[in-house]
């Protein structure tokens, strides 16, 4: 039976994002310590493939939109497919730091070059689409932990363990390759034709970062991953402090992605049925008042609904926002408002630990977790006002 485009560009995500999230969870910080490095090197070395994904995902998105969605991805593939085995030849930190840059390069590529191909495959049913590639990325992204770490728990934290889990991870990742080759080679649709001068992608860049309902959706998506940033890195403190062990805080944790993966294609949806800004809207509110409640949570329950709530208002505004840039922007310019989105993804998802940081330092862990309420509201409240305009 011969696979749909579609189909094959949800298990090459499948693939892809299984192979970037097992080189890194839970396998990369014992690396780190492994060859020497302390706590702030892990984090160093965490933090440069979020760099990639800032820098680069906007020029992948404009060099699809030129010259095609299944050329890009072919670029994001052969670093997934080569990556993976550079890094147990990196003997030291900064070694693996340039390790980690070119292998963020092919998330930073691939993400919204997909995004962008399933926008140019429906016009219509956008939303549940996107929602179902989505969930796909998910099936990757929590499965890896699980099999990373039993690999490292079958062969221990030595060089044969990382080199196995290291193996795994290249094998997932030309697994990935060799699905992209199968790609159709589509471009964006005829107004891609009027973005191939240097002037022209120039142009349409400019007009995409001045549409200010395009910009306003991109924050509020930004804000969503600034308070998932803030979830994911201070929920074990709360939950420590409210007497869990770490089986239960994992549990909470992968609770909240269940809850995304499950329920991200019928909110997409939803979406295509009744409209996305009020969608965007309340799903904003919602999280903003899920996330600021972690700050009074003392118990395993209260944890644990959190986190599943939290998960839906994520899918709420994720399933409905990336469709919305995707109608707003033109079939020639997609790929670049997808890298626009991813961009400005990064941005929120890597300066929430940090923020969150100085809060927690200064006022207490549970001001971390206000600070979250506060920008998700104000990014809601900035988004409605934009697409009233509008």
């Amino acid at each position: 039976m011969t696979l749909s485009p579609f189909r094959l560009l949800c298990g090459v995500g499948v693939l892809a994002i299984f192979s970037s999230t097992v080189s890194k969870s839970p396998a990369l910080p014992l690396l780190v310590s492994h060859l020497g490095g302390g706590p702030a090197a892990i984090g160093l070395v965490a933090s440069v493939s979020a760099a990639a994904g800032i820098l680069f995902s906007l020029p992948a998105g404009i060099l699809s939109d030129r010259f095609g969605r299944r050329r890009m991805l072919l670029a994001a593939a052969l670093i997934l497919a080569t990556a993976p085995f550079l890094y147990p030849a990196a003997g030291k930190v900064w070694q693996l730091m340039l390790v980690r840059f070119y292998h963020g390069l092919a998330t930073a590529i691939f993400v919204p070059v997909a995004m962008a191909m399933v926008a140019d495959l429906y016009q219509t049913g956008r939303g549940e689409k996107m929602g179902w590639f989505s969930t796909a990325t998910l099936l990757g992204r929590f499965s890896a932990p699980a099999i990373g770490g039993g690999v490292l728990g079958l062969y221990g934290t030595t060089d044969a363990g990382f080199r196995m889990v290291y193996l795994l991870c290249g094998a997932m990742g030309t697994l990935a390759a060799l699905g992209a080759l199968l790609l159709p080679g589509r471009r964006a649709g005829r107004a891609a034709a009027s973005v191939g001068s240097a002037a022209g992608w120039r142009s349409g860049v400019r007009q995409l970062l001045a549409d200010r309902a395009i910009m306003a959706t991109c924050g509020v998506e930004g804000a969503i991953l600034f308070a998932y940033g803030i979830f994911e890195t201070f929920l074990p403190g709360i939950g420590l402090a409210a007497g869990l062990d770490p089986s239960r805080i994992g549990v909470c944790l992968s609770a909240q992605i269940i809850a995304v993966a499950l329920s991200k294609p019928g909110l997409g949806r939803l979406s295509d049925l009744h409209g996305r800004p009020p969608q965007i809207v309340a799903g904003a509110l919602a999280g903003a008042v899920c996330i600021a409640l972690f700050a009074l949570a003392d118990s395993f329950p209260a944890l644990l609904g959190l986190s599943i709530l939290l998960g839906v208002s994520i899918s709420v505004v994720t399933s409905a926002s990336a469709a919305h840039i995707a109608d707003l922007s033109g079939s020639g310019s997609q790929g670049s408002a997808m890298g626009i989105l991813g961009s400005i993804m990064d941005i929120g998802h890597s300066s929430g630990p940090l923020l969150g940081g100085l809060l927690a330092a200064s006022l207490g862990r549970g001001a971390s977790f206000l600070g979250a309420g506060a920008v998700l509201t104000a990014a809601a409240i900035l988004f409605a006002g934009m697409s009233r305009r509008r």
